[in-house]
């Protein structure tokens, strides 16, 4: 479905108070899908207008994880502004905030006065470590969601060391648990009349997501070494390697099929055999010796040369794009909503304070 031409959330109405990244993804989304979002900045503004590369007044991060959006300023400390939030509350159908826990019951805008103000409000609260727990209070960051998740552990190669991701993982997982877990809530105040508080904590969506790695630790005590695992750089068939001309190509013929094609077009059918599937263990001494027999062979081409010989195979094999040569690739011309430029913005944005 194009969400974009069918717009399924019009006629939704969501205050956005957050700031930064995590809140704007999550509202973002909604707004991809119709829903008219407003987003309410204090007098100092959101921080993102300066976050990151900018050609003009807005930072080009800040208009990504804005497009289609109104905007108002309200301060949120004085009488005046607080009592324009409540109006404005009382025709939502729901008010997204991203600070501390207890913050907005401080500022007299709590779940208690605005469940009161409009009963059928649902309140999206996002946070690091939730409204309730024993971190509740902590401050944090993608990077420390990720750790205490257990996912920046196993993101990491056979030497052991984490590697940051350039995706902010947790922030994203947590966007999108946030928008799937406020749309639930919409739905269930279409049908009874009354909305929820909702809890959604960025430290909570990359746990709950790491399933596989969870899975081992339940069959076997512990999760795999990083990169021994399958998925993890200890199978051949699924990994990253290196070029001639120092670019990469993913490798992702985990079924055995596409292994075998992939041994065919490199012409090395000897090694067709050589598949977890067929008994071969992950981060074994014969994977690890078959994994540099690939890696010396994908050494001897350059990675376009590789991409075209092998993409026509149907083996799983892509080339590790840059990200400007993903923002011009076809595919995501054809299918991805992708940012207008700082220099013409959708909307009127108000100026930064």
């Amino acid at each position: 479905m194009d969400a974009h031409a069918a717009g399924p959330l019009a006629g939704l109405r969501i205050l956005d108070l957050t700031r930064f990244l995590p809140g704007p993804l999550a509202t973002q989304q909604l707004a991809d899908l119709g829903a008219e979002v407003t987003k309410v900045e204090e007098p100092a503004g959101d921080p993102a207008r300066r976050m990151g590369p900018g050609r003009g007044p807005v930072s080009e991060v800040f208009l990504a994880i804005h497009q289609g959006k109104r905007f108002a300023t309200l301060d949120l400390k004085a009488a005046q502004g607080r009592d324009a939030l409540l109006a404005m509350a009382r025709d939502a159908d729901a008010l997204v905030e991203g600070f501390r826990p207890g913050t907005m019951a401080k500022r007299g805008l709590g779940w208690e006065t605005l469940h009161a103000a409009n009963p059928r409000l649902v309140l999206c609260s996002i946070s690091g470590y939730g409204q309730s727990g024993p971190w509740a209070r902590r401050a944090g960051h993608d990077i420390n969601y990720l750790a205490l998740s257990g996912a920046l552990h196993q993101n990491a190669g056979r030497d052991g060391m984490p590697v940051l991701p350039g995706l902010p993982v947790a922030d994203a997982l947590g966007a999108q648990a946030a928008a799937t877990a406020l749309l639930a809530a919409l739905i269930e105040a279409g049908r009874t009349g009354r909305g929820r508080h909702v809890d959604a904590a960025l430290a909570d969506a990359p746990f709950a997501q790491h399933v596989l790695a969870q899975a081992e630790v339940r069959a076997d005590g512990r999760a795999e070494a990083p990169g021994h695992g399958l998925l993890t750089g200890g199978a051949p068939c699924y990994g990253v390697y290196r070029c001639a001309d120092g670019r990469h190509l993913a490798v992702g013929a985990l079924e055995f099929k596409f292994w075998t094609a992939l041994c065919e077009a490199l012409r090395r059918p000897d090694l067709a055999a050589c598949h977890w599937s067929q008994g071969m263990a992950p981060g074994g001494a014969d994977s690890l010796r078959v994994r540099g027999e690939l890696e010396r062979i994908f050494l001897s081409r350059d990675m376009d040369a590789w991409a075209a010989l092998l993409e026509p195979c149907d083996c799983c094999i892509t080339p590790v794009l840059r990200m400007e040569e993903a923002m011009a690739h076809p595919y995501h011309a054809a299918r991805v909503r992708v940012p207008a430029s700082v220099s013409s913005p959708p909307r009127p944005m108000p100026p930064a304070p």
